[in-house]
C-alpha cells in the first residue's frame, strides 16, 4: 500500500525528469535520495548531537563520534532502504525476498565498508568536516551501490530463450 503510494508520487513526477533518465534510475534517484537524506540528518544528528563529538565506548570497542555516527546511521537506513528498493525500485526482481535481503545486506556491507574507508581518508588523514566529508562520499558510494544493487541484490533473472516452431 505504501509502495503503491510512493510509485504514483513518483509516477506524477517522473514527466519532469523522462527525458534524463529512465523510469528505474528515476525511482532510484528519489528513493536513495530520500533515504540518503534520512540517513544524513541522522549522521548529523548523532555525530554533533547525541555523541556530541566525543568517543563512543561499545565495551570492545571505542569508536570516534563520526563513525559512531555512521553506523547510526546505517541502522536507520538499511532497512528502509531495502523496502523501497525492494517495492518500489526493483518491484520487477523475480529473485526472492530473503535471497534479494541477503544480496542487499552484502552490498550494504560492501558500501558501509567504502564508506568507512572513505570516511576515515577524509576526516583522520585529511581533516574534513566530518558532515561535508560524509556528504562527499555518499555521492560515491551511491554510484557504486546503485550498480551493485541493478546487477546484483535485485537483478530480474535471465529468461532461457524460446524457440518457435511452426
Amino acid at each position: 500500500m505504501l509502495a503503491r503510494f510512493i510509485i504514483l508520487i513518483l509516477d506524477w513526477f517522473y514527466p519532469l525528469f523522462k527525458r534524463f533518465m529512465p523510469r528505474q534510475t528515476f525511482y532510484y534517484a528519489a528513493c536513495g535520495g530520500g533515504n540518503t537524506l534520512l540517513g544524513l540528518l541522522i549522521f548529523f544528528v548523532c555525530e554533533n548531537y547525541v555523541f556530541d563529538k566525543q568517543p563512543v565506548d561499545l565495551l570492545l570497542v571505542v569508536l570516534k563520534s563520526h563513525k559512531a555516527a555512521m553506523v547510526a546511521s546505517f541502522l536507520f537506513s538499511f532497512p528502509t532502504g531495502f523496502y523501497l528498493a525492494k517495492t518500489v525500485v526493483f518491484s520487477g526482481s523475480t529473485m526472492r525476498g530473503r535471497h534479494q535481503l541477503f544480496r542487499y545486506f552484502v552490498t550494504n556491507m560492501v558500501s558501509l565498508l567504502l564508506n568507512y574507508i572513505n570516511l576515515t581518508v577524509m576526516v583522520d588523514w585529511l581533516a574534513f568536516y566530518p558532515t561535508l566529508a560524509q556528504i562527499i562520499n555518499t555521492v560515491i558510494v551511491v554510484i557504486f551501490s546503485y550498480l551493485l544493487q541493478k546487477h546484483f541484490a535485485f537483478r530480474k533473472s535471465k529468461q532461457p530463450a524460446t524457440s518457435e516452431t511452426a
